[in-house]
């Protein structure tokens, strides 16, 4: 705070507020002041009126708090929702989703493809995977590609089956891996590694050249947009997509020469298995072409396993009732001690998926690969879910210097809890080592929190209310495993500072404080008073990034294309 008048006054003055800074030096407040899209002052209301002028805008918060603008850590603004898919979240059996595709059908009766999002696996009695056979009464001689919540795999029917050349002898896709029957040696028309392959530059490739119009430029940007949109509306003031090829890039340029792009973006890359240091080059250009406050590309996304819900995330003792399975690594220990010693080498930070304890511990012994070879640094690489970690590696996160980046709604019990995949596939006897938000922050690593979107619901509100009391979104039944509970405080750092640091935005983003970006949100509600069940529902109804108002009365202002 200054106690001098200033020269010129502000663009923009908040008063009335009660600000939550994030920053430890001025932790509360009344008023800001912003010129020029930062943050010049922040002090007291008895001291705002210095800063305005004829032509400042003043906004009357009405005493409701103010907070940093989220900045979400994981978030796939390009994946979802798609408004031309049949949308299956909720749809908890077959029935329901024979039910559901059957409507869609009937609205669309000259769709060349069927096209589902948001399948849970629990939906499939007996805790076996999906087939073909289970989509063809409803799907006919139409091909249809159904991809589950995760988007780790996707569902085929036979007529997708046939258009995809998915044989006996072609299970190694562009797309995936597809899994065979054992007896008959025949695809089933489950696809595994979906996210792995699918979702890469030469897998959506393959897809759009197959004719598969989820794939499309055109339902990629309207996905992107409406993302966008929504990322905004709750808040978000900083997207980090966490896995893009470098053919995606012109998606965000468009978003932004479109006034799409309110929120700011950190695009990181996808570095599949067998990229090239021709392709490293590439991205060492793309992360100096993209390096502005609105549009930063840089961080290399890797995977060191999949998911625990369809057994293929790698842990160290087997899964519980499946024998000796264990899941597997994308790559052994050791191949992958080398490969990030090497990223590490040329200055890249890494986000590594890793949701099993033994992928986990993978990610974290590489690490300390790289920094006994290469010297330590200030890396800040990411274990990315962090979903079951075994407590011997607890500590290690802070003494490597990884951050931890997770998602809180992940460990809900109506979405992970006892009767879910999750849940029944680690089984009790580890139940404890889930989503150790509190262990990992007591330990003193960095927690950078975020949504999975689409994986999970967007809005901020609904990650804080889970890592609060760990409870179900409709508040009913028993918290599950609350002795990982954080406080609405550490929450909130957790979406705001800890995901700042955890992609070296603190100087700039994360708290508000003098000479930072002037991102900031006003909410409905004081989500650090209020009772914890009532922080879902709680809105944003103003949200200002760089000094202008994006959303007021709790509506987004339209869109303006850039000159």
């Amino acid at each position: 705070m200054t106690s001098t008048t200033p020269a010129t006054p502000a663009d923009l003055v908040l008063t009335g507020a009660r600000v939550h800074t994030v920053d430890p030096e001025l932790p509360e407040a009344e008023a800001i002041a912003v010129r020029d899209g930062r943050i010049v002052w922040v002090g007291a209301d008895a001291d705002a009126a210095r800063w305005t002028g004829p032509g400042t805008t003043v906004v009357d918060a009405g005493g409701r708090l103010v907070l940093p603008g989220f900045i979400d850590a994981h978030n796939h603004v390009r994946l979802g929702s798609d408004d031309a898919c049949v949308q299956l979240a909720g749809a908890r059996t077959l029935d329901a989703i024979h039910e559901r595709i059957t409507t869609w059908r009937a609205a669309h009766p000259d769709a060349r493809w069927i096209e589902a999002e948001a399948f849970d696996y629990s939906a499939i009695p007996g805790g076996r995977m999906p087939t073909a056979a289970d989509l063809d009464p409803v799907t006919g001689d139409t091909p249809a590609l159904v991809l589950s919540y995760d988007v780790h795999t996707a569902w085929l029917n036979t007529a997708a089956l046939r258009v995809l050349d998915v044989t006996r002898d072609r299970t190694d896709l562009p797309f995936g891996t597809a899994v065979t029957d054992p007896e008959t040696g025949e695809p089933t028309g489950f696809v595994k590694d979906f996210a792995v392959k699918g979702l890469s530059r030469a897998g959506h490739r393959a897809l759009r050249e197959l004719g598969v119009p989820w794939a499309s430029p055109d339902r990629q940007y309207g996905r992107l947009a409406k993302s966008l949109d929504d990322a905004i509306a709750y808040g978000i003031t900083t997207v980090v997509e966490p896995q893009n090829s470098l053919d995606d890039l012109v998606l965000f340029t468009r978003a932004r020469a479109e006034g799409r792009l309110r929120s700011r973006i950190v695009a990181a890359l996808f570095h599949p298995r067998g990229t090239t240091d021709a392709e490293l080059d590439e991205f060492a250009w793309a992360a100096k072409e993209f390096a502005d406050d609105r549009l930063r590309v840089g961080p290399l996304k890797l995977y060191i396993d999949d998911v625990v819900e369809p057994r293929t995330a790698a842990l160290l003792e087997p899964y519980a009732g499946c024998g000796h399975h264990r899941g597997d690594t994308f790559y052994p220990p050791e191949e992958f001690a080398d490969l990030l010693t090497g990223l590490d080498a040329r200055g890249f930070q890494c986000f590594v998926h890793a949701t099993g304890d033994r992928g986990i511990r993978t990610v974290l012994d590489a690490v300390a690969r790289a920094r006994a070879v290469n010297g330590p640094r200030d890396a800040r690489h990411q274990v990315v879910h962090v979903e079951c970690l075994d407590p011997a590696d607890t500590p290690r996160f802070a003494e490597l210097g990884v951050v931890a980046c997770m998602q809180p709604r992940h460990a809900a019990p109506d979405i992970a809890g006892p009767g879910q995949d999750w849940a029944e596939n680690i089984g009790p006897d580890r139940w404890h080592k889930a989503w150790p938000l509190r262990s990992l922050h007591a330990a003193g690593a960095v927690l950078a929190l975020s949504s999975d979107w689409n994986v999970a619901e967007m809005d901020p509100m609904v990650g804080i209310y889970t890592a609060v009391t760990r409870r179900a979104l409709n508040g009913g039944g028993e918290p599950w495993t609350p002795e990982e509970t954080i406080d609405v405080a550490t929450a909130v750092e957790g979406y705001t500072m800890g995901s700042a640091y955890a992609n070296f935005l603190e100087g700039e983003r994360g708290s508000l404080t003098v000479g930072k970006l002037a991102d900031f949100v006003v909410l409905s509600r004081d989500i650090l008073r209020i009772d914890p069940e009532e922080i879902p529902g709680t809105v944003a109804e103003t949200v200002v990034v760089g000094g202008e108002i994006v959303v007021t009365g709790g509506e987004v202002v339209p869109a303006r294309p850039r000159d």
